[in-house]
Parts: structure tokens; C-alpha cells; sequence
């Protein structure tokens, strides 16, 4: 062979095995050394973990009637992130894109376009096709993407038929980024029945995802929250577990198939110890007046079978939220505090604190004790007078407690205060719950007013309580304040001899497994015969009660019933409403008296006395309550809520087709306390009247077809 031939050959030879070793050692770096890099940056697919929010549990009353329940909703949300990026995967696939410069360039010409558009152009314009677009929030769009990417969907559309939702499903792996979901939408179904009670409840709010779930999920959707009554105190309870359903999707952002799946879980069911039908018997009664409130009470369990306050609101208006034109609706009523349980609330009680006072002195022996009545007491420039009197310059002589409470002596419980001294008195009313809360299953219960209690005293240090001061404690004057919950438990307490039993709303909730989260089970608190006071002591108070219904002279004589024999208190207190010198009229009752079973309160708001407003009130709700009882099935439907009046009541007149309106009106000779036994109500200052309760409700906000919110005239802020 020719030398340079060879030479030729072996350099050839040498070229191509050098050759094939840059190409091994390329290939071992390309598929060994650095393979993890390249296949982190080659498309494949991902998993996505989405949360669901759990199922909210029920509500019912204590028969089982559906109060708070869930109807089946269908929604369309957005990812705003996966559709950017289906958008963007999609255009720099198109043809004609040959060059690297003109894909660059296109490129950056789309990412520049707003969320905005690109929802429009590449989502929307689809729904469209499909009959599913609808007008939205373009603005809310554009701020959720900036704010929350794909963490958080955004809901586009909750108000999906089954048809347009089957529809949707079947085109939904051409939709990326767009997801279906079936989530449950709180309807209460008798609108605002109980309104106060149930309460309604809010949409979460992105801010409230701990960091957490941040790091776990792609796509979050978080619980509802209640924000008033039941939904807000038992929200833990009602809540049900998350779900997570893990996905498995391409490059371009369509699902593949479902990898995993946990449903979400169903809260507890709360049961209520609300009777419905009675509720709506009570709230009826009470619609009679403007701004009114009413309790009542099983005496021997502290069930509280009704709970009715006015004005009051519809929750469904806030579900899933509230329109702006409603919304303005309730700012304009806002005067009227129609979001306030008033029942809950701390008003002055006036002749209704006379039961408590006599319950403090029967625990210091005092209950057998006569005391006299010269018409009035001074207190230095106080001069504190009996209503009879204010009406005719009378007094009532040497009187016994029944004989005090039947014509609520006002000298009588001023002297058996100050007998005792404030510091029996406040003993013997904390025993009662009176300047506390109860524990009632409701938020923002008040705990009233105690002048001499320890917050008393510490919310007024320069203050002492002189004899002046315990006298009008006596009377419920003077820093005196009380919920109509407080004084109806009182009034039960009476009622089944003395037992004091912690109001309870919920009777019980059962979890979705079967098991009692929360028993049913009666929660005494106090037994005043174990504290010190006599049997005979207490009889002698519901003795005093029952003659004040139906004797001569008595003060509660219109909530008399012909076969029924019922024991009440009435209460006139000297107030303010709206900068304006007021009343409010107060009845406390129970019945049947031998063998009771209901404890009612009524209070009403700008009211006469409390024998002629409130006594006919409680009339009625308690002949109402034994015609149940007698069999006859009482009423049950949706509830207008009414916006209220502060229009002066002075007396409320029973029906005409009753047959014992006559009867009442021939033996209710004394109208008893009017509010007017202050001689100097200037050195009494009532206290504050707290600003109404208005809720941040979430606001629907109004847009045209281009999905621009259209603005809204906001109600400008009364000082």
C-alpha cells in the first residue's frame, strides 16, 4: 500500500474516532451529567392540588324545620394564570413565525396585553359561542390577577342552570383554565324569620388563606364565614372538613385526568331550640310596634322557644352578596338598627328590676318585711316619687312584698335597698344574671348594667353609690341597664321556684358521622333556695306577680287571660331616644302559674306605660303559645322583614273579635308606673344610646357588557 495512501487512511481514521468521541462525551454530558436540567426545561406533564371549601351544615329549628340550609350551585371560575399561559403557548406555536426575531417580537407584543383583554379574547369570546358569557367585574379581574395569580380562582359566574352547566362540562378541555365546580349556596328559606338569631354569613376573602395553604395548593377557595347570630357563634361547629382534588395536566394546560380526590366534608347539623311556628307567632305580635323586643323561655330547661327583635332584615340578601341599591336600602334604615338583636341588647328596665330587688332581699331574710309608702323620697335635690303619686299625689301606706310588687311601690323596693345595702343587692342580682352576660349561644351579648358591681366601679371610679343611687338601682333607673334575655331568664327563675338556668339557642348539633358535638342538656346555674333564700320567700314574690295580673289595682291586668292564670311585672323607665325625653315599656310574665312553663319579656321602645303597650303584647304571644299547645297548628312562612318607626306608642289595643278585650279593659283599673316618678331627671343622666351595628357586607358591583363597573352614588354619612 502506498505510504501517503495509509498516511491518508490512519488520519481519517483518527479524525472520525475523535469525532465520535466528542459526540460520546457530549452525549454523556447532555443525557447523564446534566439530564435533570434538560428535562426540568422540557414540557411535561403537572400536578395541580386544588382546595374546596367543605360543605356548611344545617340549621333547624328544635321540630327539625330547615332554617339555614344549602341549595345546589354551579359556578364557573378562572385561573387567570393558567390562561395567560394557554394564551401565550398558544400564539407562539402560530405559523408563519419562522424567524427568531419575529417570534421574539410576538412574543413580547402579547405578553404586554392586559389580563384583561386576553380573558376577553380567549375565554370570554368562547363562553360566548357557548351562550355562557355574562358581564363582570373587569376592574376586579385586572386587581385579582395582580394580587393572587392562580392561587385564588376567580369566580366568574355563580348562577349557572344544570343546563348551562352540562353544557359548559362538555366543552371544558377546550376551555383552559376555566373550572366547573358544584358548591353549596346558603339559602334560608322562610327570608327573615329569626333573622337575628340565624344571622347570614360572608364570602371568604383571599386575605384569610394562611401561608400554609400557600405552599400546598395551586388553586384555593376558601369557607364561607358567618358574620352575625348562630352562623357566626357556631361557625367552627357548621363548617365542614376541605376537600383536595389533585390533577394531572400538559404543557398547555389542559386537564389529562384526576389523580386524586378527597370530597369535601359536611358540617354538623345545629339544632336550634327555637320553635318556628312560635317565632313567627311572637314576631307577628310584635310588629305592633315600631322598635320592639321579646323572649320566651321554657322555665324549666332555659330553652328559648322564641327570640323576635324589630326591625329587622332578610339574610338572603346577603347571599352570595348584597346588591348595592339593597345595600343603600339598609343604610337609609340605619336609624332604626335593624342588624341590632335587641333582645341581646342593654336597655334601662325600670320597674322590671323590682322582682330582682325583692329576690336580693329575700336572700338577706328581708322577703316578710312590710315597708311604707308616703307617696315619694327625697335624696337631697332628688326627689323620687310612687306613681300613684305622680297621678293623684296618693300613696299606698304600709305595704307587703306581694302587695308592693302587684302595685309596684316604688318607696316600698327604695327602702328594702337601702335596708340591705347595695352590696347585698348587687350579690343577690349577679345571682340572677343581671349585670352580666348569660352565655348564650349568640355573639355580642351585652352584659348590661350593675351600678355597684366590680365593672361599675371600675368604669366609674368617682362615682359611689349613696342611697340615692341604690334607691333608683331599685327601680331600674339611674345607670341601671338590662337585656330582655337577662330578664326573662330572671323572670323563669321565679317562675319554677328558684332555679336559675343558662339560656340556651342551641338545643344540640349532630355531626355529619352521627355523633353529639354539642348534647342536649339543661344548664342550671344557681338555686337561690341552696343560696339562702326560703321556698315561702320566692312564693311570696310569684304571689305578688300573679295578684299584679289579676287583682284590683294591679299593674299587669291587660296580659290577663280567661283560663289561664298568668303572673307578670310591669316596668316603665324614664330614658332618651334620639336626644328626645322617652320611655321604655317593659312586661315580664309567666304562666300557667301553678304549673308554668313559659317565661316571656317584652320591651318596646319609645312606649307609654308598660301595662298598656307590653301587657297586651304578652297577652297575645302567650294565648298564642297555649292554642299550640291545645293542638291548633300556628302558622308557618316567609317573613318580610319591616324597616320599624320611632313613632310614640301609647297604649296597644287588642283585637276587636277577641272576646276578652272587654273583659280586660272593665278590670285593668290601674295603669301603673308612667316614667314620670323622677322629680329631677337632669340629676339622673341615662345612659349612652350605642351607635347602631352596621355590618361590611361584600357589595355585587354593577358592570355593563364590556365587564367596566358602572358607578354608583354613594349615600353621603349622616354626622
Amino acid at each position: 500500500m502506498n505510504p501517503g495512501f495509509r498516511l491518508r487512511l490512519y488520519m481519517l481514521t483518527a479524525l472520525v474516532l475523535s469525532g465520535f468521541g466528542v459526540l460520546a462525551s457530549r452525549l454523556h454530558e447532555f443525557q447523564i451529567v446534566r439530564q435533570e436540567e434538560f428535562s426540568q426545561k422540557m414540557p411535561s406533564p403537572v400536578t395541580v392540588n386544588v382546595r374546596e371549601p367543605g360543605v356548611r351544615g344545617e340549621i333547624t329549628d328544635r321540630n327539625g324545620i330547615l332554617l339555614a340550609k344549602n341549595l345546589r350551585n354551579y359556578e364557573i371560575s378562572f385561573n387567570l394564570e393558567e390562561i395567560h399561559k394557554a394564551y401565550m403557548a398558544r400564539h407562539s406555536e402560530e405559523p408563519g413565525l419562522n424567524r427568531l426575531t419575529e417570534r421574539n417580537e410576538m412574543y413580547r407584543v402579547d405578553r404586554e396585553k392586559d389580563i384583561v383583554t386576553i380573558v376577553n379574547e380567549w375565554t370570554i369570546a368562547r363562553l360566548r359561542k357557548l351562550g355562557l358569557a355574562k358581564d363582570y367585574n373587569s376592574s376586579a379581574l385586572a386587581t385579582h390577577y395582580k394580587t393572587h395569580k392562580g392561587l385564588v380562582p376567580f369566580s366568574y359566574r355563580t348562577d349557572l342552570t344544570y343546563e348551562e352547566f352540562a353544557r359548559c362540562a362538555e366543552s371544558n378541555l377546550e376551555l383552559p383554565g376555566v373550572y366547573l365546580s358544584t358548591r353549596p349556596l346558603r339559602e334560608y328559606p322562610y327570608n327573615g324569620l329569626a333573622s337575628h338569631v340565624l344571622g347570614y354569613i360572608k364570602a371568604w376573602e383571599p386575605k384569610d388563606i394562611p401561608d400554609s395553604a400557600k405552599r400546598r395548593f395551586n388553586h384555593y377557595t376558601g369557607d364561607a364565614k358567618g358574620v352575625a347570630g348562630v352562623e357566626q357563634s357556631m361557625d367552627e361547629v357548621l363548617q365542614g372538613p376541605e376537600g383536595v382534588k389533585t390533577l394531572l395536566k400538559n404543557e398547555k394546560g389542559r386537564i389529562i385526568r384526576m389523580i386524586d380526590y378527597t370530597r369535601p366534608g359536611v358540617g354538623a347539623t345545629v339544632a336550634l331550640t327555637l320553635d318556628a311556628r312560635a317565632q313567627l307567632h311572637v314576631e307577628n305580635v310584635i310588629r305592633r310596634a315600631g322598635r320592639a323586643a321579646a323572649v320566651v323561655m321554657d322555665v324549666n330547661t332555659g330553652e328559648i322557644i322564641a327570640m323576635a327583635s324589630i326591625p329587622d332584615y332578610n339574610p338572603n340578601d346577603f347571599i352570595p352578596s348584597i346588591s348595592q341599591d339593597k345595600w343603600n336600602e339598609y343604610l337609609d334604615n340605619r336609624k332604626m338598627d335593624p342588624f341590632s338583636n335587641r333582645c341581646i341588647k342593654s336597655f334601662t328596665p325600670g320597674s322590671t328590676f323590682k322582682p330582682p330587688t325583692a329576690i336580693a332581699g329575700a336572700l338577706e331574710g328581708m322577703a316578710d318585711r312590710s315597708f311604707s309608702c308616703d307617696g315619694y323620697i327625697a335624696f337631697g335635690n332628688i326627689k323620687i316619687g310612687c306613681w300613684l303619686w305622680n297621678q293623684s299625689h296618693g300613696a299606698h301606706g304600709s305595704l307587703t312584698l306581694p302587695k308592693a310588687i302587684q302595685q309596684s311601690c316604688n318607696p316600698y323596693f327604695m327602702k328594702l335597698a337601702n335596708t340591705i345595702g347595695w352590696e347585698s343587692m348587687v350579690t343577690g342580682m349577679q345571682m340572677v344574671g343581671i349585670g352580666k352576660q348569660t352565655g348564650v349561644e349568640l355573639p355580642d351579648e351585652s352584659p348590661g348594667v350593675l351600678p355597684g358591681s366590680r365593672a361599675w366601679r371600675l368604669a366609674n371610679p368617682s362615682e359611689a353609690m349613696t342611697p340615692a343611687r341604690t334607691a333608683m338601682l331599685a327601680i331600674g333607673q339611674y345607670h341601671a341597664m338590662a337585656t330582655p334575655l337577662q330578664l326573662c331568664a330572671m323572670t323563669a327563675c321565679i317562675a319554677n321556684g328558684g332555679t336559675y338556668y343558662q339560656p340556651r339557642i342551641v338545643k344540640c348539633a349532630v355531626a355529619a358521622d352521627g355523633h353529639k358535638v354539642i348534647e342536649d342538656k339543661p344548664k342550671p346555674v344557681v338555686d337561690l333556695v341552696k343560696s339562702g333564700a326560703k321556698a315561702k320567700d320566692i312564693a311570696l314574690l310569684r304571689k305578688g306577680m300573679w295578684m299584679a295580673v289579676n287583682q284590683p289595682g294591679g299593674t299587669a291586668g291587660r296580659v290577663k287571660i280567661s283560663d289561664i292564670e298568668v303572673a307578670a311585672k310591669t316596668g316603665t323607665a324614664q330614658t332618651t331616644d334620639n336626644g328626645k325625653k322617652s320611655n321604655n315599656s317593659w312586661v315580664i310574665a309567666f304562666a300557667p302559674f301553678e304549673e308554668p312553663k313559659y317565661a316571656v319579656c317584652v320591651l318596646v321602645q319609645n312606649g307609654g306605660s308598660g301595662g298598656k303597650v307590653c301587657g297586651p303584647l304578652a297577652h297575645l304571644i302567650l294565648r298564642g303559645l297555649f292554642a299550640q299547645d291545645e293542638g291548633i297548628r300556628l302558622p308557618l312562612k316567609a317573613q318580610t322583614p319591616v324597616k320599624g318607626n320611632t313613632n310614640r306608642i301609647e297604649e296597644i289595643v287588642l283585637p276587636k273579635d277577641d272576646p276578652l278585650a272587654a273583659v280586660v279593659a272593665a278590670e285593668d283599673d290601674a295603669a301603673g308606673e308612667t316614667g314620670e316618678e323622677l322629680e329631677n331627671p337632669d340629676d339622673t343622666p341615662p345612659p349612652p344610646t350605642p351607635e347602631p351595628v352596621i355590618p361590611t357586607p361584600v357589595i355585587t358591583p354593577e358592570t355593563d357588557a364590556d365587564g367596566t363597573v358602572i358607578p354608583r352614588a354613594q349615600p353621603v354619612p349622616e354626622p
